[in-house]
């Protein structure tokens, strides 16, 4: 039996790590917090006062920089976009990542393994190489000055994280459930849609989480796509809006962005325990 005098020397020994572990993370949350907090700070000053003094608290808070941003005449208009792109995108990409999730999962084709091995690289292509070609193909088929054009586009770059994530929970899921689900007759999309997908429920919450706080924060497929003013997102809209071409207002900038951020904050509130599941799940095998 191990004594509490051992015991006792074996934490010590840990200590050091298990410090430098913990001295790593806060520093990791520190620098993760630090832009909301420049950005939430700053959007409480006078221009005079931001450029006095970048870092610290407001000495005298002021609400004009948000009254500028919410009197706006297409801040309204702005916030549908965002929401209808958004909103669009993310099912259009959760509903097809679905099938071709449970497709590579549970079903076997010929060349299954070799078609997720050349989708799953997809995921680190940056957007902005695309840029150019979606632009001249859109333009043919009437898509650029369209919410169309961004939403497909959207749906497209976010599909190959998706179908990772989901496909990686599938696989955990147990084949002999499905093969008693097929002993009492139900076929294939039953199975997904009454076994699969309630099971899966961490993993969908956390694509979707993750998935509509990316579109949200985009800004280049967006400014591209979308030139005409009333077509802008909120983002967009909200950077556009406050740049002239000599001089640029950081303090209502900063409110316009606080006030763009706190839609994301309050939906990743809800969803974080589902999050973090979701985001640890079916990677033990």
């Amino acid at each position: 039996m191990t004594s509490p005098t051992a015991i006792n020397i074996h934490r010590l020994k840990r200590l050091p790590g298990w410090t430098i572990k913990q001295l790593a993370l806060i520093l990791l949350s520190l620098l993760t917090l630090f832009p909301l907090y420049f950005m939430a700070t700053n959007s409480f000053k006078m221009r005079e006062e931001f450029f006095k003094n970048l870092l610290g608290l407001p000495q005298t808070p002021v609400f004009e920089n948000f009254t500028k941003i919410l009197q706006h005449p297409n801040l309204g208009r702005w916030f549908a976009n965002s929401i209808l792109l958004t909103a669009g995108s993310v099912i259009l990409c959760t509903v097809i990542a679905i099938l071709a999730a449970y497709a590579f999962a549970q079903m076997r084709f010929p060349g299954r393994d070799t078609l997720f091995n050349l989708i799953t690289p997809l995921m680190v292509i940056p957007p902005i190489v695309m840029v150019i070609p979606m632009f001249v193909l859109f333009r043919q088929f009437h898509l650029v000055n369209n919410l169309g054009g961004p939403l497909i586009i959207y749906a497209g770059l976010m599909l190959p994280f998706t179908i990772y994530l989901l496909r990686n929970f599938f696989v955990t899921i147990p084949r002999e459930i499905q093969e008693a689900a097929l002993m009492d007759g139900c076929t294939g999309f039953q199975i997904l849609t009454k076994i699969y997908l309630p099971l899966s429920r961490p993993a969908l919450v956390t694509s979707i989480i993750v998935n509509a706080v990316w579109v949200w924060n985009e800004l280049l497929i967006a400014l591209v796509f979308l030139q005409t003013e009333e077509l802008r997102t909120l983002i967009v809209g909200i950077t556009t809006s406050l740049q002239k071409r000599f001089t640029l207002d950081v303090p209502s900038l900063m409110a316009g962005l606080t006030v763009a951020t706190l839609p994301m904050i309050i939906l990743y509130i809800v969803g974080q325990n589902t999050l973090v599941r979701g985001l640890v799940a079916g990677y033990e095998k």
